[in-house]
């Protein structure tokens, strides 16, 4: 094995590509995710993914490389441990940033024959947009469309608010979501306030191809993305609505019960 790659400065071009791909969820080294969580890095592992490279603090480079013997044979950085807490966006580093091959997924991945999509429309918190997708993996959603304004899965916050469901729950990013689910004759469902017409969970019937519809907490559901689908909302009581992710998660288990995915 060859040796690792000593970098002692921030102004050094692959530490400056590596904070911008943190920062931004955008490509690193060769199109490579940059994963600031040595969780997360044993979950893309776990995933089947590649891991091409790891940036490890040298005071933990031991106890790293002993808990990633599947990257063994990535190439390997070795940073001080006061430039690694620079680098990553937590208050604690793990001392670990991963270059891991992303994930391929194609819309015939999204969408099976017995399609169960989440739609996120300008989901741009990016904690609730990863809580989302490990609802999705949770329940047995077929996968996520995210729409235009939505952040980006790769986003570092999305990252960890998923626990690596961003690995595995494929996904597709499109500006013509309306198009796509039209393409394939999902019934649709309007996640929204309680309203005249709308429906709770239960009586919603999310048995066949169908897709969810989840809008941002501030703006809701685009009118043309929204046009024809049923409104189905969750009852509360003391407040008008739920988060986003919390009532993605209810839809989805209630969904999963009716198809039999849990008890």
């Amino acid at each position: 094995m060859a040796l690792p790659t000593f970098i002692q400065s921030l102004a050094n071009p692959f530490l400056k590509e590596l904070r911008r791909a943190l920062a931004q969820g955008a490509p690193a080294m060769e199109g490579c995710l940059a994963v600031d969580s040595l969780h997360l890095v044993e979950e893309a592992i776990r995933s089947g993914l590649r891991v091409r490279g790891l940036v490890m603090a040298t005071g933990r480079q031991a106890a790293i490389e002993v808990r990633l013997a599947g990257a063994a044979a990535a190439k390997r950085y070795l940073v001080p441990d006061a430039l690694m807490e620079r680098l990553v966006s937590t208050e604690s580093s793990q001392g670990v940033i991963g270059l891991v091959e992303p994930p391929a997924w194609t819309g015939q991945d999204v969408f099976p024959p017995d399609a169960l999509v989440v739609v996120l429309d300008g989901m741009q918190d990016p904690g609730n947009c990863g809580a989302i997708f490990r609802c999705a993996e949770a329940f047995g959603a077929s996968g996520v469309v995210a729409g235009p304004g939505t952040a980006n899965p790769f986003n570092s916050k999305c990252l960890r608010a998923s626990a690596g469901s961003v690995f595995r729950v494929p996904f597709v990013a499109s500006h013509e979501v309306r198009r796509m689910l039209d393409e394939h004759g999902l019934k649709l469902w309007a996640a929204t306030p309680r309203q005249p017409g709308s429906v709770p969970p239960r009586e919603a019937d999310f048995r066949g191809a169908c897709a969810l519809l989840i809008g941002s907490e501030g703006r809701g559901l685009h009118p043309e993305l929204a046009r024809d689908a049923r409104a189905v909302s969750i009852p509360t009581r003391g407040v008008e609505s739920l988060n986003a992710a919390v009532s993605a998660g209810i839809l989805l288990y209630e969904a999963a019960r009716q198809r039999s995915l849990v008890a």
